[in-house]
């Protein structure tokens, strides 16, 4: 489990009100209960290194104005769509927040190096025996 990273403002997060997609008889056509979420990397009062590394996730729901867009329709209420998009907003800073872990350089194995030298010498025999015959 991840350690909590920095919280997001409910403040600095702007919500819209739309209708939702797919099946959901009559109700669908008639109310919006489906939330999209903006926010703002640049605006936010998140660390600095947190929004860098927040703008450089590969994810499609980042734009490349820097902009967050996530769209929740999974429940029938519009509140709980909004505290859905916004547990995923905190989901995502989360992942952002983690520094990746430096790689430590390793040394091949002793087997590693040996399977490496039986390839090269079984490569250079297959060489040699294209070779032309001498006299």
């Amino acid at each position: 489990m991840r350690p909590a990273g920095p919280r997001v403002d409910p403040a600095q997060v702007e919500f819209s009100a739309v209708r939702a997609q797919g099946a959901g008889g009559q109700n669908v056509n008639k109310v919006s209960n489906a939330a999209v979420l903006r926010f703002d990397i640049a605006a936010s009062s998140l660390p600095e290194a947190v929004k860098a590394r927040l703008r450089t996730l590969p994810d499609r729901r980042i734009g490349a104005d820097g902009v967050v867009l996530i769209k929740a329709q999974t429940h029938r209420s519009l509140p709980r769509n909004q505290a859905d998009a916004l547990a995923r907003l905190q989901a995502l800073v989360d992942l952002a927040a983690a520094p990746e872990a430096p790689r430590i350089p390793t040394k091949p194995t002793a087997a590693s190096k040996r399977r490496r030298l039986d390839d090269k010498a079984r490569r250079g025999q297959i060489k040699a025996a294209r070779q032309r015959v001498g006299d």
